[in-house]
């Protein structure tokens, strides 16, 4: 007898691959876009598998096996919680995982389990997202990615993060703002025709004279460059690692609007992802989408290797560093870390830390990093609102 009944659970439907969803050989195009514009429609089916397979490389699951994860789960689910996560499990499989946990040893619940994962698995197989090994395909990555970038915008508009900032630096290029006294080196097409003429009219002047004229003060949005900074080490694992992409998302959409540059940094022993500061934001999201959490954290190398990638020039050049942790690799990690920091300051670099949790003497070293590179520190506990504190602090330098 199976316990419970799914009914009340979170049941993930299964996608029925319609022909307008799937990728035409000789067709790519035309079947990202039917991918596009399945998301825009909020089709359910189609959002869910890409909420799969962002939640699969959160938790550093490169491929499908529908024997070794029925397997996991009938045999030790604890183990499969572990390894999958519950979320992952519930998308898989379309089960809540306490009902999993409530069934798992029953052998008519094994049997429609077996079935339930072996057909889903081979769905994501024939809509392309898996190859037919069952790793996640380019193409999978890919959908990954653009769901990850609708849903972080979804969660940003209501938050007010799309009105545009600028700079107050004067550009006779850029937009038009506040007014001043028309000046001799001024351009004819800056004059502000409205505002001389009412203060003509309050001089009681009967035509314009020159010293009625205001001209538009043009305000520079200001170009600078950003390099994101992810720790992708093992306790970055799940939860942690996919609101950092979601942060990464919605600062590559924002910097990148505002015609600035970003660049991409993953790290943990060593660097895993080094993409110089691009104004291509597929590019970068498809990277930041890749992420997963591995090994060990070495901040020090991830300075050191942000110093080569900033752009050579007097531009504004800023460093955003997410991590959970003390830096661990090497073999003076702390002092490497801090020698590091020194050296990017000395090339202009402003380094800001974000701080997942750290504790006492992570947040003293977090302290000295941003008091050498001239930034700021912020540190969580939850990671809810991270991508408002990744671009506050990006609006921070702008």
């Amino acid at each position: 007898m199976i316990h419970g009944s799914p009914d009340g659970e979170k049941t993930v439907a299964q996608t029925s691959q319609p022909e307008e969803q799937l990728e035409s050989k000789g067709d790519s195009e035309k079947g990202e876009l039917a991918l596009q514009n399945a998301i825009l429609d909020g089709k359910k089916e189609t959002i869910q598998e890409g909420k799969l397979l962002n939640e699969a490389i959160s938790q550093g699951i490169g491929a499908f096996s529908p024997d070794t994860l029925f397997e996991q789960l009938v045999k030790s689910y604890s183990t499969a919680v572990q390894i999958y996560g519950p979320s992952l499990l519930r998308l898989v499989t379309g089960y809540d995982a306490a009902y999993i946990q409530r069934n798992a040893k029953i052998p008519e619940f094994q049997v429609e389990l077996r079935k339930k994962i072996s057909d889903h698995i081979e769905q994501l197989k024939e809509a392309g997202f898996l190859d037919e090994e069952g790793n996640i395909s380019e193409k999978g990555v890919e959908f990954a990615s653009l769901t990850l970038y609708h849903e972080e915008l979804d969660s940003l508009i209501p938050k007010g993060f799309f009105g545009e900032k600028v700079h107050q630096k004067e550009s006779p290029s850029g937009e038009k703002e506040d007014t001043k006294n028309h000046g001799k080196y001024d351009r004819y097409r800056d004059i502000a025709i409205r505002k001389s003429i009412h203060l003509a009219l309050q001089r009681g002047h009967h035509s314009l004279a020159p010293g009625d004229l205001k001209t538009f003060v043009r305000k520079s949005k200001g170009r600078i460059t950003v390099i994101y900074a992810i720790d992708a080490s093992a306790s970055m694992k799940g939860k942690k690692i996919e609101q950092c992409k979601r942060a990464g998302i919605a600062l590559a959409y924002r910097a990148i609007q505002e015609k600035d540059k970003v660049g991409l940094l993953v790290f943990g022993d060593e660097i895993s992802e080094a993409i110089p500061p691009t104004d291509d934001f597929k590019h970068l999201a498809m990277a930041i989408t890749r992420c997963r959490a591995k090994r060990q954290t070495d901040i020090g190398k991830t300075l050191k290797a942000a110093i080569d990638l900033f752009p050579h020039g007097n531009g504004t050049k800023h460093l955003i560093i997410l991590t959970d942790a003390l830096p661990t690799a090497g073999k003076d990690p702390v002092k490497e870390t801090m020698q590091a920091a020194s050296a990017a300051s000395s090339n202009g670099i402003t380094i800001s830390l974000i701080g997942l949790g750290l504790n006492e003497e992570g947040k003293k070293l977090a302290e000295k990093i941003v008091q050498i590179g001239n930034g700021r520190l912020s540190v969580i506990k939850e990671t809810d609102r991270l991508d408002v504190i990744v671009l506050e602090d990006y609006y921070s330098i702008r």
